[in-house]
């Protein structure tokens, strides 16, 4: 039986998307040509947020419920000319920056966009991203956590940005302005998270083996770092329903929305009406909070 295929048109160049019926997410409906349809309409909002880094994909060969899945790091072989890569170490990293590269991975199963903590070639980060991870799958509290980190940053006169991971959890992007290391974010970071454990010991905890977390929602500021990845802005998850990481308004937040109800069939919508809120978000001066901070993590 000969392979269906179907033609995608991006950025002057035709792409086969093959086994375009194959379904990916069968209880969404959502079969590859759709995905790669869904993806293309997510694309200006989703590029921004992955050019300049090494990106780490997640390929479900099979669909997200197909049961076989496998990290890629290494830009997959052959590739087509129009795919920009960048070495580190003994890996050569697809950078993706464009609706064309965009689709070809689609169409290996590519299901999941990550990206590194830091720009390529840039030592210095624009961004502290504080990874809120439930211990539960289902966190009831999770909101009324992320209302709390909110307020605290508030109390500092830090303005950030919350995210759904796409997943359980809630990252907090906090875009910075140019001038602090990693090293330096990372102690902004532990000084944070310990301060809220300490005024709220029952709900979070800093305890990086899961078996002394409890059903604690664990605040991870050791995620962001050089040689890390974090889900992209926008990427979809290999997860019941499509669910894409979606930034959130602060209301959004104090209203209890679910991480589960930003999903590929209704983002591009939300994106028309509200743009990227991480775009939006002006970069925060830490230098007076650092400089009363202990000078190592």
């Amino acid at each position: 039986m000969r392979d269906h295929r179907i033609v995608f048109r991006a950025d002057g160049h035709d792409i086969p998307v093959s086994r375009p019926d194959k379904p990916l997410w069968p209880e969404a409906g959502i079969t590859k040509a759709e995905y790669v349809r869904r993806l293309a309409e997510l694309s200006p909002w989703l590029l921004p947020h992955c050019r300049e880094r090494f990106l780490t994909t997640i390929r479900y060969p099979e669909g997200a419920s197909g049961g076989v899945s496998f990290y890629q790091k290494n830009c997959p072989e052959p590739a087509p000319s129009f795919v920009t890569t960048a070495v580190d170490g003994d890996i050569r990293y697809v950078v993706l920056d464009s609706l064309s590269a965009l689709v070809w991975l689609a169409n290996l199963g590519c299901l999941e966009f990550h990206v590194s903590c830091e720009k390529i070639g840039d030592p210095l980060p624009d961004r502290y991203i504080l990874d809120v991870d439930p211990s539960r799958e289902d966190e009831p509290r999770l909101m009324e956590a992320v209302a709390l980190i909110g307020e605290t940053l508030d109390s500092l006169g830090l303005k950030a940005v919350p995210k759904t991971s796409g997943a359980t959890g809630v990252q907090i992007v906090l875009p910075v302005q140019r001038g602090p290391s990693f090293s330096d974010l990372r102690r902004f970071g532990k000084f944070l998270s310990e301060y809220l454990v300490a005024r709220h010991p029952g709900l979070f905890t800093v305890a990086r083996r899961k078996r002394d977390r409890g059903d604690k929602i664990y605040l991870d500021y050791l995620q962001f770092y050089p040689g890390k990845t974090l889900a992209a802005p926008y990427t979809p998850r290999a997860r019941p329903g499509a669910p894409v990481s979606a930034p959130l308004t602060w209301e959004e937040v104090r209203r209890g929305v679910k991480p589960a109800d930003f999903h590929l069939l209704n983002m591009a919508e939300r994106l028309r009406e509200k743009g990227d809120l991480l775009a939006s978000a002006p970069p925060q001066d830490l230098t007076a909070i650092l400089a009363s901070l202990p000078s190592r993590v």
